[in-house]
């Protein structure tokens, strides 16, 4: 029989302690330690030594290494291939978190899918749902090609051995929280199993060169439910963000050793799944109203896409001694910062109003590039007027009221011009550059000052 005994994890950066202790040295965080129990045989093992021996290590010189675009695999869907650094890498990793019912699952199907139809073996390993529900999804999205493997199982080793046998190039484990590990004796979804659970598949992928996608579940706060150690082991963390019950779902790379961590996809929730969304900014400002005050279009650079977008504000007169505040799809205390300034250098008096903040389309934006697109909205809600519809406003602003310069704004003034708008306000040291872009008339401003008095 073996022998138990207790350890402490921290559940933020998995830290692993003998005894409890109320703040972690890790990431100094307070009362996150929970206590697990392991065997003593386990412990001397760590856990996975028996995957370790079974893997052919192989040493060779750096030289010898040699990387081709054809390494990565396309699946198909052109938005998640960007976010991935154009595609998948044979061997990775990949966590895909989000809100429940957000599209993770119904996006690794599709992907499944294009890569199945391609003549790519997959193997799509799921310990939530029945043969049957993935079945009747499946139907809603379409044809599915003979390359497609479907697996419903919560036992580690069993899912072990399948992939070992078969040696599918993608496994898509739906989701890590079920999985179970029977030398750890803690129960599912805790913090020894999630992370034992994952260092094995690790293994796998890198022996074996197999492309794993692992589904994790959030916590109320946001983030993946388990100890951030998760984040660390994979190669490549995609969050999934939107309300469930709007139509729009936009993906986000959050770590990424393969690519840029600043691209976005931008989806569209259907009937039959997930549709992409060609032109973010499009999308975004659909039905944006006219001659309405407290509106204006901003544009912010993710990753290195130009994405326009409206920030909305309603600003009145409180009933109450402390005035409210709010901001949704922005950070609030960056808006409180801005009408701080705006009463300080404009001499707005902000203090008895309410102020009501919002980026439409339920995107979250914390690029100070939208500086001036807040403030500006602020102004014109507050004195009741309407700015121009064809009008497109950013840059950074600082605490002296100064607007400072912002990166890639050529970029941003010639998706404005593409779409239509007519005059873009933007920093001063931004000009020379924008000016050459045709087709708009570039504004420059360098303090808010002037620039209420463009718009005024």
């Amino acid at each position: 029989m073996k022998k138990m005994t207790s350890v402490f994890f921290c559940n933020e950066c998995g830290y692993e302690s003998s005894k409890w202790m109320g703040q972690c040295p890790g990431c100094k965080q307070w009362n996150t330690f929970v206590e697990e129990s392991i065997s003593k045989e386990d412990a001397k093992k760590g856990g996975v030594s028996k995957v370790k021996s079974a893997m052919n290590s192989e040493v060779v010189t750096l030289s010898e290494v040699s990387v081709k675009q054809e390494d990565k695999l396309l699946t198909g869907i052109g938005e998640l291939d960007r976010v991935m650094g154009g595609g998948i890498v044979a061997g990775s990793m990949t966590l895909v978190g989000g809100d429940p019912g957000i599209g993770k699952s119904t996006l690794l199907l599709q992907v499944c899918r294009n890569l199945s139809e391609g003549g790519t073996n997959v193997l799509y390993v799921s310990g939530e749902e029945s043969k049957v529900q993935i079945k009747l999804r499946a139907d809603r999205i379409g044809k599915f090609g003979e390359k497609m493997s479907l697996l419903c199982e919560t036992d580690l080793d069993t899912i072990s051995e399948v992939i070992k046998q078969r040696k599918p190039e993608v496994v898509v484990i739906d989701s890590i929280q079920t999985m179970y590990n029977e030398n750890v004796s803690s129960a599912p979804g805790s913090v020894s199993q999630v992370r034992e659970t994952t260092a094995v598949l690790l293994q796998i992928a890198k022996g074996l060169g197999i492309s794993i996608f692992i589904v994790g579940h959030v916590t109320k706060e946001g983030a993946v439910a388990g100890p951030r150690v998760l984040e660390h082991m994979v190669d490549t963390v995609l969050y999934f963000e939107g309300d469930r019950h709007a139509s729009y779902r936009v993906l986000r790379g959050v770590k990424n050793r393969f690519g840029s961590t600043d691209e976005i996809g931008v989806f569209e929730m259907r009937t039959e799944g997930l549709v992409e969304v060609m032109n973010p900014s499009e999308y975004m400002l659909d039905g944006r109203p006219e001659d309405a005050s407290g509106s204006v279009v901003t544009c912010s650079m993710e990753g290195t896409r130009p994405l326009l977008f409206e920030i909305q504000a309603l600003v009145c007169q409180t009933s109450f001694g402390l005035p409210r505040r709010q901001a949704n799809g922005t950070d609030y205390n960056r808006v409180n910062l801005l009408m701080a300034v705006l009463e300080k250098r404009c001499g707005l008096h902000l203090a008895d109003c309410d102020a009501y903040v919002n980026i439409t389309g339920g995107i979250k934006i914390s690029e100070p590039a939208i500086d001036l697109g807040i403030v500006l909205a602020v102004v014109s809600s507050f004195k009741n007027k309407a700015l121009s519809p064809k009008l497109v406003a950013f840059g950074e602003v600082g605490l002296s009221g100064e607007v400072r310069s912002v990166s890639m704004a050529k970029q941003r003034v010639s998706e404005a011009a593409k779409l239509g708008f007519t005059t873009c306000i933007v920093p001063s040291g931004c000009l020379q550059e924008c000016s050459k872009v045709k087709g708009i008339e570039v504004i420059g401003v360098s303090n808010v000052g002037e620039a209420i008095d463009k718009v005024s």
